[in-house]
């Protein structure tokens, strides 16, 4: 029996896919947002629309946009996280370098209502407080890399893969 493609693709599994930015003040804080849909605080992004064609780093800097009103182009490719879910599929999450903001950019910021309650700026030693613990090793790894001029992070969960 022959299958045809449409099937073939419609039998494979699937994962979702995301995209954020990192974004910091000359302090070397990092830009956070409190969703009002779910617990923990979360990076500038979100959900790739990949059915309308959209690529992770338009994603990145559309989902900027939406939510925090500032248009900033994404740098480098900083990480992808292989993030595992109990109630969903696994994202694939791609984080870029939005770099260090201006304080006029930051006075700047306009919050999407519909899904954020606020935004801060937090130390790095303090964002374990923030969000899952995936969260704050993420953006630990990212943040080592960073001043490393490591490449691209490879994490599993917020995990750096052992290479």
């Amino acid at each position: 029996m022959t299958v045809d493609y449409a099937t073939y693709i419609a039998g494979l599994p699937k994962i979702l896919a995301g995209a954020a930015m990192l974004l910091r003040d000359t302090e070397g804080r990092v830009l956070i947002l409190e969703p009002n849909y779910r617990d923990g605080w979360a990076l500038p992004g979100g959900t790739i629309e990949s059915d309308q064609g959209e690529t992770p780093r338009q994603a990145a800097r559309r989902e900027t946009i939406e939510e925090i009103g500032l248009d900033v182009r994404p740098g480098r490719l900083l990480a992808i996280d292989w993030v595992s879910g109990a109630d969903r599929p696994p994202i694939a999450s791609y984080l870029y370098d939005g770099g260090v903001l201006s304080q006029d950019q930051l006075d700047a910021i306009v919050l999407q209502k519909e899904e954020l309650d606020s935004w801060r700026l937090v130390a790095p030693a303090d964002l374990k407080e923030y969000g899952p613990p995936w969260f704050a090793s993420r953006l630990t790894a990212v943040l080592h890399a960073l001043e490393n001029g490591t490449e691209v992070v490879e994490l599993e969960n917020g995990q750096e893969v052992p290479r």
